[in-house]
């Protein structure tokens, strides 16, 4: 607004957090992945209104949920460089199930039909996005991590320091 731009929309900003403090990696006019998979769970009802309000220049009137949430990305051996490809992901309906969570798939391919002993591949990279919701972000960490304990592929690799800043006492 201060160029003179009235834009309205999406900004996403990459930050790292560094020993010298946060760096931003970017910007971007979209969501990002994951990033979008735990906001998208925490918002109480229909994005579409928020982003109504946002381009009608109302969005200070709408409120959003009180929700915590949080993302556990599963990739698969290799990624980044060369990711491996074509085992097979079990776990996937224990995991779906679960209160709280919300499994995302990315890497992944459905061979066969799924009632009738159908399955999914990894296809590479970032393999399944496992979000856990909870009224604190201790409760959201619990639920994703425990989804994460479900499932299961040749190599699975996945951080388990997902909000551990947040959750640890301050210094």
């Amino acid at each position: 607004a201060a160029e003179g731009f009235d834009y309205r929309g999406l900004i996403y900003a990459g930050l790292m957090l560094t020993e010298a403090g946060p760096s931003v990696l970017e910007f971007n006019c979209r969501f990002g992945d994951p990033e979008t998979q735990p906001l998208m769970c925490a918002l109480d009802g229909d994005i579409l209104p928020l982003l109504w309000s946002a381009a009608i220049g109302k969005l200070a009137a709408r409120g959003m949920d009180t929700l915590a949430s949080l993302c556990v990305v599963l990739a698969a051996p290799g990624y980044p460089a060369k990711p491996l490809t074509g085992d097979e992901i079990t776990g996937l309906e224990e995991a779906r199930l679960m209160p709280g969570v919300k499994v995302f798939h990315a890497g992944t391919r459905r061979e066969g039909n799924l009632n009738e002993g159908g399955r999914f591949i990894t296809r590479g990279g970032r393999v399944l996005g496992v979000t856990g919701v909870g009224e604190s972000l201790h409760e959201a960490a619990a639920a994703a991590y425990a989804a994460v304990e479900k499932i299961h592929f040749p190599g699975m690799q996945y951080r388990r320091d997902i909000g551990a800043r947040a959750l640890s006492p301050q210094e």
